[in-house]
């Protein structure tokens, strides 16, 4: 995904012996688009989540609306492990991106056995198919900035997991 190099280098001499302090610094060369499509696809799909800081800045905030809230690292390790727990298995493949300015907007396809409990469902056993968009903000080879949404609602009811409401029950 990237290359380590040498951001500085310090060599003294004591008693004859030779000392080298390195101090190495981390360079992604992915563009922002093939950074939040690798991210996904590898890290999120492979449960790879050791490579967190690899992706994400340590102050990386989740917006909500026109709400910009802090996530961080942790954070987002904690979503990644509660989605985990519904659907163990689950991947996510990128069918659609585009750059505006710093940001790349990801039409996605999320799949995974329902093995977990999820809003108060059953698990059901099933393999679910969701689709979604995820607008991430990127910043100096990370993401800074996390929001999207999921349609989880047609999923839900195609499987029989939830009900719309009938007439006679909607009225008053």
């Amino acid at each position: 995904y990237g290359q380590f190099y040498i951001e500085s280098d310090t060599h003294t001499f004591s008693c004859g012996k030779s000392q080298m302090d390195l101090t190495l610094a981390f360079e992604n060369l992915m563009d922002e688009k093939e950074l939040v499509r690798c991210f996904y696809e590898t890290l999120v799909s492979q449960n790879r989540l050791e490579e967190l800081p690899r992706f994400l800045a340590e102050d990386c905030r989740f917006r909500s609306g026109e709400r910009l809230l802090p996530m961080g690292i942790s954070g987002m390790r904690e979503h990644l492990l509660a989605v985990r727990k519904t659907y163990p298995d689950y991947t996510m493949r990128i069918i659609r991106q585009h750059l505006a300015g710093p940001y790349v907007i990801s039409e996605f396809v999320m799949e995974g056995t329902h093995l977990g409990e999820f809003c108060g469902i059953a698990p059901s056993g099933r393999r679910l198919s969701f689709t979604g968009v995820d607008i991430d903000r990127v910043e100096g080879g990370r993401i800074v900035e996390h929001g999207g949404a999921v349609n989880t609602f047609d999923t839900l009811l195609a499987h029989g997991l939830i009900r719309g409401v009938t007439e006679q029950e909607g009225s008053l």
